[in-house]
């Protein structure tokens, strides 16, 4: 297993991180999976045995089962306990009442206090915004987030699920008052949707930002289960009423699952670990979260982390999945070549050609 640093800190964490949102299977989240205790308990010793160092949850998940079982599993891991990282999110509505979401200074204090105490600890290692928050104020909720870091209730912070406007705002304002600055965010990012190559890959590059990728199998839609001309896998939940991440183009996506499954075939491997593999060499990712119904499913995801992909290879599913650059990167792309910095070419770079190159 491989370490990297998130973002601008010193933290290390292993390039998969188990996530929990299968854990519980309490409303909503019962289409993803419902892992009880027993089986969080293998799958968090499985991710342990395989160099995982990084749990991720959120108060959301499961109304706080999701939490509650990942607390008590740790808390029977002995002496690993203290080298595991845990971290959760909140922001999301978790009750009726007119404060149980947000990322007010209020809700954020008393979801910290409840996520601590499903999770038996007195620290987070990773506290997420989980959403953007558009009425409260940034300067109330980074000036929350701070004071929780100085309190040690929380050691580091970071963001999911925000655009590049907003994120870069958030850091402004961070850097404006000397609040704690995000070390990473967290964002869907698969070969089947890659539009945070747009903004948010190179303003992590850009600010020095760790990338946990969320859902990196698009639900299950990268495993190779998905296939043309193919009735959907029993019990799937995609390709109907979930819709979570959203399939813009069928032809597309199924183009894209054909050449994993060709590479998969040439590495005896199963599609779902190249899909994994090559996320893992894209410019600014340092992990991917999975989660997964079955120990099997999760053995497989583990073992993307040692999968090396030839050059060839990840030219092809580079070209299956390209899209076409928005504006104004192509305008970039056609007059701005020679002064782009590194977190510009790691979108324009395959369109430029490069100072000195024929």
């Amino acid at each position: 297993m491989e370490y990297r640093r998130l973002g601008r800190s010193g933290l290390r964490v292993s390039t998969i991180t188990l996530g929990t949102m299968t854990f519980g299977g309490k409303g909503v989240f019962a289409a993803v999976g419902n892992t009880d205790v027993a089986q969080a308990r293998r799958q968090v010793e499985i991710a342990l045995d395989a160099g995982v160092n990084l749990l991720d949850t959120a108060d959301a998940y499961s109304d706080g089962l999701s939490e509650e079982i990942t607390g008590e599993v740790l808390e029977g891991v002995g002496s690993r306990r203290d080298d595991v990282l845990v971290a959760t999110k909140a922001r999301m509505v978790v009750g009726p009442g007119p404060n149980d979401g947000g990322a007010s200074r209020h809700h954020l204090v008393r979801s910290v206090e409840r996520s601590l105490r499903r999770l038996r600890t007195d620290h987070v290692d990773l506290y997420q915004i989980h959403e953007w928050d558009g009425q409260t104020p940034l300067e109330e909720t980074l000036e929350a987030l701070d004071t929780l870091v100085r309190s040690g209730k929380v050691r580091y912070v970071g963001v999911s699920n925000h655009c590049g406007w907003q994120l870069m705002k958030a850091l402004a304002t961070s850097d404006a008052h000397g609040y704690q600055r995000y070390v990473s965010q967290q964002i869907h990012y698969t070969l089947q949707a890659r539009d945070a190559e747009s903004e948010l890959v190179p303003l992590s590059l850009d600010q020095d930002l760790g990338i946990l990728v969320w859902s990196p199998l698009a639900g299950g839609l990268l495993s190779g289960k998905y296939r043309r001309d193919a009735s959907a896998p029993e019990g799937s939940r995609h390709l109907g009423e979930w819709s979570e991440p959203p399939v813009h183009d069928e032809d597309a996506l199924f183009d894209i699952v054909e050449e994993l499954v060709r590479t998969g075939e040439a590495h005896g491997v199963s599609a779902a670990q190249v899909a994994l593999a090559w996320l893992l060499g894209r410019p600014g990712v340092t992990s991917l979260v999975v989660g997964a119904r079955t120990d099997e499913q999760l053995r497989d995801n583990l073992a993307a982390a040692d999968l090396v992909l030839t050059e060839d290879e990840r030219r092809r599913l580079d070209d299956v999945s390209a899209v076409p650059l928005r504006y104004p990167h192509w305008h970039q792309a056609a007059t701005a070549a020679e002064r782009l910095s590194p977190a510009d070419l790691s979108l324009l770079g395959p369109h430029v050609q490069q100072p000195g190159s024929s």
